[in-house]
């Protein structure tokens, strides 16, 4: 089975666009260097992509009110 992946402008919000998480790109940015939200990798050299289920368990924890 294929990993899936997500990139930076679909987990953030913009003006202009809503994303996956209702927080800017330099949030999701902190919250990585924070250690908090997963970390991402590279599939090219500007390329950085997250793997979506590592996102998706973000989620469902933050739902169920436990931290990351």
């Amino acid at each position: 089975m294929a990993q899936r992946v997500i990139r930076v402008a679909d987990l953030a919000t913009t003006k202009d666009r809503t994303g996956l998480l209702p927080v800017s790109p330099a949030t999701v940015w902190r919250w990585v260097r924070e250690g908090k939200f997963p970390k991402p990798f590279k599939l090219g050299e500007s390329v950085t992509v997250w793997d979506a289920a590592a996102v998706e368990e973000f989620i469902a924890r933050r739902a169920e009110g436990g931290m990351p």
